[in-house]
This record gives C-alpha cells, sequence and structure tokens, in this order.
C-alpha cells in the first residue's frame, strides 16, 4: 500500500517569488482546497466531516527552499506535508510537495491518501496559475 505520494509543478516565476508566495501561510486559502482561513497560527480546515479549528506551524528555510507545514488537530493527531521550491533558471522553478499520510485510521489510508493525491494536483495548478499571473 502507498502511504505518500510525491507531485511537482514548473512555474514560470522566479524561486524568490514562488517561495515568499509558499512560505506565506495565509496564501494557503489562495491556492489549496483544505485551508478556509488561517490567522496566525490557528486554521480553519475544511475535511469531509466540515470545518475544523487546528493549529498551524510552519518550518521554512529560505536558503534550502523548503516550506513544511505541521497541523495539530483538535484530539491532539498531526498531519504534515513536506515541500521545496528549486530554481531550475532565472525565471523558472520547480516546486515540489510531499503527501504524507493523513491521521485516519490504517483502514481508510489507501482511499484517503488517493483522494488527496488528486485534489493536491489540482491545487498545484491553481498555485501556478496564480504565480504566473502575478509573478
Amino acid at each position: 500500500m502507498k502511504k505518500f505520494d510525491v507531485q511537482g509543478v514548473d512555474l514560470h516565476t522566479t524561486r524568490e517569488t514562488a517561495f515568499s508566495y509558499i512560505a506565506d501561510p495565509m496564501h494557503l486559502p489562495q491556492w489549496t482546497n483544505a485551508f478556509a482561513s488561517v490567522t496566525g497560527r490557528r486554521a480553519v480546515m475544511r475535511t469531509p466531516n466540515g470545518e475544523i479549528e487546528i493549529d498551524l506551524m510552519v518550518r521554512l528555510s529560505e536558503e534550502q527552499g523548503t516550506v513544511d507545514w505541521f497541523m495539530t488537530f483538535p484530539d491532539g493527531s498531526v498531519a504534515t506535508a513536506f515541500s521545496r521550491v528549486v530554481e531550475l533558471d532565472p525565471e523558472h522553478c520547480a516546486y515540489t510537495f510531499v503527501l504524507t499520510p493523513p491521521p485516519v485510521p490504517l483502514e481508510q489510508l489507501e482511499g484517503t491518501l488517493k483522494e488527496q493525491s488528486r485534489i493536491l494536483a489540482e491545487e498545484l495548478q491553481n498555485l501556478k496559475r496564480i504565480l504566473e499571473r502575478h509573478g
């Protein structure tokens, strides 16, 4: 059973522009389906069972191009997402995203990860449209 998914997108914008946008958690609701809102270290996530308030911690390294998210749910479970922006040339970069297992029971993991992978592909295309329009 697959326990992760890695996807990426080529962005026609500078690494600095992409990193700055992606690293700002306030932008998450603009390019992802999962986040309804972000305020400081709190976020409202959309789930199949409705919206839920979580703690959101972002760890980033501009030097390495990494943006990692740690989402703590009310029950104490933690979901993670790891990503990286890499310069391809002065006007292009690649953005890769590692989708890790969500905090669901093992018997639900494969179906949930498959659905999240499909959603991630759409979100990366949305991010591409945003950054290439405004970059």
